[in-house]
């Protein structure tokens, strides 16, 4: 009796399932009668939140500290991302702007130093003017590390020689 129901079982298993790769299914960009709209493809509910995202986003709710090891990420972040159009120096002449793209503005304009931070960030995450968003290349963390890279960057342009300490005006001085 058990051998009888579990070779029926096992039967069952084996023929009970007909075709799997030929389940119906609907591709992408192809009608539907389903939905509404006629469309497969449907926007998220509202208020959908990928996994992950508010983890990732939560890094930028709040400014870190301003360490060596943050400038030198900012630095780094910068130098990929910002000085192909801005330049090393962030005065706005990085090597697009010589093989014709439009001069973006020198980062160390009065408007700009003037700017809150978050006018940076929303550059970086939403672009501005030219500029497309940077969101998905730029790890919300990195904004940050770029946003204090660049005013140290602003900084630096506007100090004199003389408030250096002496070390650093020697150093310059040696320089050609």
């Amino acid at each position: 009796m058990i051998r009888g129901a579990l070779l029926l079982l096992l039967l069952g298993t084996l023929f009970g399932c007909d075709d799997m790769a030929n389940q119906p299914r609907a591709d992408a960009q192809q009608a539907s009668r389903f939905f509404p709209d006629g469309k497969v493809n449907q926007a998220p509910p509202v208020g959908t939140v990928a996994r992950g995202d508010l983890a990732r986003e939560a890094v930028l709710a709040e400014r870190p500290a301003l360490t060596v090891a943050l400038m030198q990420r900012g630095r780094e972040r910068f130098e990929i991302f910002c000085s192909p159009c801005h330049g090393v120096a962030a005065d706005g002449n990085g090597t697009v702007v010589n093989r014709g793209f439009p001069r973006p503005p020198d980062l160390a304009e009065p408007r700009l130093i003037a700017a809150p931070d978050q006018h940076f960030m929303d550059v970086i995450a939403h672009g501005y003017g030219q500029m497309y968003s940077y969101a998905a290349r730029v790890q919300p963390a990195d904004r940050w590390a770029i946003v204090g890279y660049i005013r140290a960057l602003q900084f630096s342009r506007r100090v004199e020689v003389a408030e250096l300490p002496e070390i650093d005006r020697k150093t310059l001085e040696r320089l050609p």
